[in-house]
């Protein structure tokens, strides 16, 4: 089995095909033996990464030479720090692994496949000898590895490990479609890329950017992102001017990079989404720092947002480069807060103290740009180094105190290892004394066995944060958004600007802390295919372009749009209405005739008045019956007539106000049942002059219908068929009160849309009426009324309610309604019986049969 196991560890990095180092006009890394190792009871390996090299990559595994130094990355020395300083707390407190001493062995992955797996061989051999997974004392108890995830070689790594049954916790640019099932041992000490996505979406729709260009390294990833992300992107809104991967472009060619250049600075579009790790983050950084730009090249200014790992790093020899194009860039970094104690730790840290530690000579000469006297860097005329520098004197950007996302993951990944042993010990005895005592056989446990307790495993770190895995084994935490912020003395510093939690269901953005691109000059910037359609205005695809890009259309008449590139404007809800710019909807105004309006107490105190005015004649005529001029004028009819004109001023009333049921019901009644009487008992006033004068010839017959059956006759049958008219209405279509809602207003008024039976009816009466009227013409005018009834019912019914009723609408109609009660009634009030209260009362002379006989000749 052992045999096995070391040739699959050995020839496995051979296999690797040189296409999986991106070359981005640097040479070849070459490998050095950069490594920190401290002993322990238990180990926890580490891979980092820090420098880059040059050397032959044709040299052998097992000797390699002493290259010369291409590149150090200043700021992950502080990744390291963070390694020592997480093991330092927990051998110090006696709490949480009594007796037992954890170690560390950290080495340099150069970013370079073949010497990552080098590395990973020599954290499993034994110290200072290459023998993969043999175990010759308990000074190489190695119980984890937390290694940094930055190539497509890290998958082979898990699959390595995992052969061994070592716990991995992985941190940086977490692949979004690393197989579960496939790499069982294996923890993610920070999100899982997918979560990149989402809050790279909340971003866009946070700002509104619908037009943006999406950049990967490589090809695989765009795929990726084409099948699983795009259609969620493209649902939300978001479409793309830009798909584009480095492989597809072939940027390690001078000439296809000038296009590279040229399409993606000179595009119109603001926003660029670059999804990729360090290896990318170089590429970009030199693609943007050649000689394409030239010296009077002013490229659009953009907004990038990069995902995590691709961010700025300090190195000696990026001085001469141009770092302006990154101003005011987006970028994401894992969750972190102050460590307490880690700023008095780093500045503790100096060079003769460090024992052991091979990463910090090299950190040292380029950080404080000195070098020693055995250094291979003596011909850069480089001050020698002290030793005593203090790291607090090295600007932010070189050198950052405040701990970085990653430095923070590491710390975390190393305590949970820590509880999850804790919590391993605590399982075997429940005696802490007899735990304490048996050191020698908890150093037996194997690395599988942490899995169960890891998984389980939640505590609040010294920074109060929670920490805990995930069912599928990936750390829960959230994101910060990064805010980058250049200076032309190529100096930079990091804000953190908003914080998206760990489901990416919610983002927290604080605008005002961020800094654009000078392009834009401090606006918010905008990306988007055309200019946002106006309220008032709906959007509409242009045919061939993306679903982004659009024209504007208004809105159609009785429509609106209230906000910015509407799909399709919407129409009001029935109590509101367009305003005149279609942007918005206006409550309409609810109205009715009612007695606070100068219409309704005018129409009131009119209705008012005239009824007083006939009760006043009808005291009069009552208070007169026995004179010549009352009689003769069929004193019962009479009175009936004006009773039913009082009534009849009174109706109207019941039209004023807010519109009930029980009140349209009534008065729908009330004025029907109130103008029939009216109406007969002004018929049956004419027909008995009529019959009256015909009856005075010799022979006729007619004497016998004369007198209080003759009105009976005539009222009664049109009351009759007036109330029949009145329960059928009711029945099949009472009136209700209704809301008009089809214009600018509210009216409110009763349906009375069952009062055709009537008008006809009414019809009837006038036309009977017109007749009777006109064979009483040549009557003398003193018995002669008919042409005043014919007049006034004519008027009334013909002249004036059936054209209002047919032509006015809403609240006229119902001021309509009243004044052609009021008008004919006043009509027929003045016409027939103020000629006769003249009489009564101011030409008493007048009042007699002699003449009245006068008048009849």
């Amino acid at each position: 089995m052992l045999i096995l196991v070391v040739l699959i560890v050995v020839l496995l990095p051979h296999a690797v095909s040189d296409s999986l180092i991106v070359n981005c006009g640097r040479l070849d890394p070459q490998l050095v033996h950069h490594k920190y190792y401290q002993p322990g009871d238990l180990i926890i390996g580490g891979i980092v990464f820090q420098n880059l090299f040059r050397i032959d990559p044709n040299t052998s595994y097992q000797n390699p030479p002493q290259p010369e130094l291409s590149r150090t990355f200043i700021q992950n020395y502080q990744h390291v720090l963070a390694f020592e300083y997480a093991v330092k707390e927990i051998n110090e407190n006696h709490q949480l692994l009594p007796n037992i001493t954890l170690g560390f062995n950290i080495y340099d992955s150069y970013l370079e496949a073949r010497w990552t797996y080098q590395a990973v061989l020599q954290l499993i051999s034994p110290n200072d000898r290459f023998v993969p997974n043999y175990k010759c004392d308990i000074q190489g108890n190695l119980m984890a590895v937390t290694e940094e995830l930055t190539s497509d070689i890290s998958r082979q790594i898990v699959d390595v490990l995992g052969l061994c049954k070592i716990l991995q916790v992985l941190y940086g640019s977490v692949a979004v479609s690393m197989d579960k099932n496939q790499a069982i041992s294996v923890y993610q000490g920070e999100p899982n890329g997918v979560l990149q996505y989402k809050g790279i979406l909340q971003i866009l729709l946070h700002f509104n950017w619908t037009w943006i260009g999406f950049i990967t390294t490589h090809e695989m990833n765009l795929q990726w992102f084409r099948k699983v992300m795009l259609p969620e992107f493209s649902r939300r809104g978001i479409c793309f001017a830009i798909l584009e991967s480095f492989s597809s472009l072939a940027i390690d060619k001078k000439g296809t990079a000038i296009l590279f250049y040229r399409k993606i600075m000179n595009h119109k579009v603001n926003v660029l989404v670059f999804y990729g790790n360090i290896h990318s983050m170089l590429c970009l950084s030199w693609l943007l720092n050649t000689e394409r730009k030239g010296p009077n090249h002013k490229p659009r200014g953009k907004v990038w947002i990069l995902t995590m790992q691709m961010e700025l790093k300090y190195s000696a020899s990026y001085e001469e480069w141009d770092i302006q194009d990154f101003h005011g860039f987006l970028s994401f970094a894992t969750h972190s807060n102050e460590l307490p104690g880690f700023q008095v730790f780093l500045r503790s840290k100096n060079f003769s103290s460090s024992k052991g530690d091979g990463f910090i000579r090299d950190f040292w000469e380029n950080a404080f740009q000195c070098t020693f006297s055995s250094s291979p860097l003596d011909h850069t005329k480089r001050a020698a180094c002290t030793g005593e520098e203090r790291l607090e004197s090295l600007p932010e950007h070189i050198f950052p105190r405040s701990t970085t996302g990653q430095s923070y993951t590491i710390y975390n990944t190393v305590y949970a290892v820590a509880h999850a042993l804790y919590a391993m010990y605590v399982s075997r005895s429940n005696n802490r004394a007899k735990m304490e005592g048996e050191r020698r056989s908890l150093q037996n446990q194997q690395p599988w066995q942490l899995h169960h307790f890891l998984k389980m495993m939640s505590f609040n770190n010294s920074a109060g944060d929670q920490i805990s895995f995930d069912q599928n084994g990936e750390l829960v935490t959230g994101f910060d958004i990064i805010n980058w912020v250049t200076f032309p003395n190529q100096s930079f510093v990091k804000v953190r600007v908003g914080r998206l939690d760990p489901q990416a269901t919610s983002i927290t953005i604080h605008e005002d802390a961020i800094v654009w691109h000078s392009w834009f000059n401090q606006a918010r910037p905008l990306s988007v295919c055309n200019d946002n359609c106006r309220p008032g205005y709906s959007k509409r695809n242009k045919e061939g372009e993306p679903f982004c890009c659009y024209d504007c259309i208004p809105c159609p008449a009785g429509k609106v749009s209230d906000q910015k590139d509407m799909a399709d404007c919407f129409t009001c809800p029935s109590d509101q209405y367009p305003n005149k710019h279609q942007v918005s909807c206006i409550p309409k105004v609810v109205i009715f005739l009612s007695y606070e309006e100068p219409l309704g107490i005018g129409l009131a105190i009119c209705a008012l008045s005239f009824s007083l005015i006939t009760a006043l004649v009808l005291i009069l005529f009552v208070k007169h019956h026995d004179s010549p001029i009352v009689k003769v004028n069929n004193p019962s009819l009479t009175y009936t007539l004006l009773i039913f004109l009082l009534l009849n001023f009174l109706c109207p009333l019941l039209s004023i106000g807010r519109p009930e049921k029980v009140m349209c019901i009534l008065h729908q009644i009330a004025f029907g049942i109130i103008f029939t009487m009216t109406f007969s008992t002004l018929l049956s006033k004419t027909v008995t002059v009529v019959l009256a004068f015909k009856a005075t010839r010799p022979g006729s017959t007619l004497k016998n219908w004369l007198g209080k059956r003759l009105a009976s006759s005539i009222i009664l049958p049109c009351f009759i068929i007036e109330v029949v008219i009145c329960i059928v209405e009711l029945a099949i279509s009472p009136p209700f009160p209704y809301a008009d809602m089809h214009s600018q207003k509210i009216i409110l008024e009763c349906n009375k849309s069952s009062s055709t039976s009537e008008m006809i009816y009414w019809g009837f009466l006038t036309i009977v009426s017109f007749i009777v009227a006109f064979l009483a013409r040549k009557l003398p005018d003193v018995f002669n009324e008919s042409k005043f009834i014919t007049f006034s019912m004519f008027t009334w019914v013909w002249l004036v309610y059936m054209p209002a009723f047919l032509t006015t609408k809403r609240k006229t109609t119902i001021a309509m309604d009243i004044i052609c009660i009021l008008a004919p009634s006043a009509a027929s009030l003045v016409f027939m019986f103020f000629p006769k209260c003249y009489i009564i009362l101011w030409r008493p002379e007048l009042n007699s049969r002699e003449q009245l006989r006068k008048w009849k000749r």
